[in-house]
């Protein structure tokens, strides 16, 4: 994680915002909560190089094989709505050790799952630890970090996320290299130290899981959470600890108490239901749908399904792997670039680029397939259209990587007032899992039916229409204090800039 803890300091490195200790204090911090969303990227990915694999040990039909890829996410959006409520009664790193145990666990049954039924259990406890961890890193990161730093520090969970995608694929290429096999997918039915290797990809799991277990053990809590137990000593030494020297922690604590005392004083509307209970507050509507689009979109299609782009584009199986792993770094590389804009020009202006970007990329892809011959895992491009696909395809990928991959994570951790943040984030994190799970269960008919162009297309038109959603909804929350959330509303109108209503 030492790229993580090093990327802010660079980015900000022309502007000094990071050179007071204190504010190197809160990077720290929030590095060490972002290690959930290294846990988020590596479970997500570390899957794929083992499906075929267990998928043939346990002799099971592709519709089974495709359900126990997709379950996890089932567990992860209960994680997720579940670890909103337990971090207010626990508080934060309480829960996200929780989740560090259950993801360690997880990762061991896995790797000796004795049949598809017990796997698919593990598999459900991975994601329950998983969704936990995806929406405590940005509350806390967002509940410890200056204003002035939020959107950057905030932008470390995707950061995570996608060098945990990196290492889970690197890992798994490196497994598979190591047994007799020639290579690829095949290698991980073969034993390595005794066991198969695709339960080793498992299995090694348990190093993330325990940094993060440690780190948990070690991070101080939210001062929010301190103040709200009535602990206000305690949550003083920590902002002391994160604040600037031009900062009062007192004054911050003075704005906690007057939220949490508002709260209490309209205790009715502590909920998520409009005071009328009819329905859920605007604000809830628009962290789930930002969810949903950031899924919808299909990016996840990339990373778990790339083979077939991969071939179709004349790539050999066996060069399966590599390529992955090197979309992967370009994952990673274009989350720099939203890490140093995204405290400079906002969080909508990204936005609005990212979606037009993705639409267009889509839109290309879903053209360039058009072409294609065969159908299903079978597709092929000819002449130049195939390389079309590809350079379409990886600038889809730094387009999300750079806009809506971190700052949706940013923004859900910052939107939301002070009473309802854990809540509403619980809620927002467990739409995007069930969204990620639909599209992960929806591409493969929808490829044997359709073939690649439809799919590429229903994306291009999500991309689309969250470029408009953005446009609309979407509140700007650059330099705005937590407490000072309360109410912010979209102008509607070119400039749509966030104004306390």
């Amino acid at each position: 994680m030492s790229h993580a803890s090093a990327s802010p300091q660079g980015a900000a490195a022309g502007g000094g915002e990071y050179r007071s200790p204190h504010h190197r204090k809160a990077i720290a911090l929030a590095t060490a909560a972002a290690v959930g969303g290294f846990l988020f990227g590596f479970d997500s990915s570390v899957i794929n190089g083992a499906v075929d694999a267990f998928g043939l040990h346990f002799d099971i039909g592709s519709a089974l094989q495709g359900f126990a890829v997709a379950i996890a996410l089932l567990g992860c959006a209960v994680g997720a709505w579940a670890g909103g409520r337990l971090a207010d009664r626990w508080g934060r790193p309480r829960v996200m050790f929780l989740g560090a145990v259950l993801f360690f666990a997880s990762s061991i049954l896995t790797g000796i799952a004795f049949s598809i039924w017990d796997f698919m259990l593990w598999r459900t406890m991975a994601g329950f630890g998983i969704g936990i961890a995806s929406v405590i890193a940005p509350a806390y990161i967002a509940e410890i970090a200056p204003a002035a730093l939020r959107g950057r520090l905030g932008s470390l969970q995707q950061l995570a996320i996608t060098l945990g995608i990196f290492a889970a694929l690197l890992s798994d290429q490196i497994i598979a290299s190591s047994t007799d096999p020639a290579e690829g997918q095949l290698a991980a039915s073969a034993e390595l130290w005794g066991l198969q290797a695709w339960r080793w990809m498992f299995i090694v799991a348990v190093i993330p899981a325990t940094v993060y277990g440690i780190l948990a053990l070690r991070i101080p809590e939210s001062p929010r959470y301190l103040v709200s137990m009535r602990r206000e000593p305690e949550a003083y030494d920590v902002l002391k600890e994160v604040l600037g020297p031009d900062e009062d922690p007192q004054a911050r604590i003075d704005e906690i108490k007057r939220t949490i005392a508002e709260d209490k004083e309209h205790a009715q509307h502590a909920s998520l239901k409009k005071p009328d209970g009819k329905g859920l507050l605007p604000v809830v509507w628009v962290g789930i749908l930002l969810s949903v689009f950031q899924q919808f979109v299909g990016i996840n299609v990339i990373f778990y399904y790339s083979n077939t782009l991969w071939q179709a584009v004349g790539f050999d199986e066996s060069d399966s792997f590599m390529v992955s792993t090197i979309t992967s770094i370009t994952n990673v590389a274009v989350t720099f670039i939203a890490i140093a804009l995204i405290d400079k020009i906002g969080r909508r202006p990204l936005l609005l680029i990212g979606s037009a970007g993705m639409a267009a990329s889509l839109a290309i892809m879903a053209v360039a397939f058009t072409q294609s011959t065969g159908s299903g895992d079978s597709l092929t491009l000819t002449g130049s259209w195939g390389t079309i696909a590809l350079v379409a395809a990886n600038a889809f990928v730094v387009f999300f990587g750079a806009t809506w991959g971190p700052l949706v994570w940013v923004l859900l951790g910052e939107m939301f007032p002070n009473r309802i943040r854990a809540a509403a984030l619980g809620v927002a994190a467990a739409a995007q899992w069930i969204a990620n799970f639909l599209i992960t269960i929806s591409f493969p008919p929808l490829l044997d039916r359709f073939g690649a162009s439809i799919p590429y297309l229903l994306y291009a038109i999500f991309a689309t229409l969250s470029f408009f959603f953005t446009l609309w909804k979407v509140p700007e929350t650059k330099g705005v204090q937590l407490e000072d959330m309360e109410g912010i509303k979209v102008e509607r109108g070119r400039r749509g800039s966030a104004t306390p209503v």
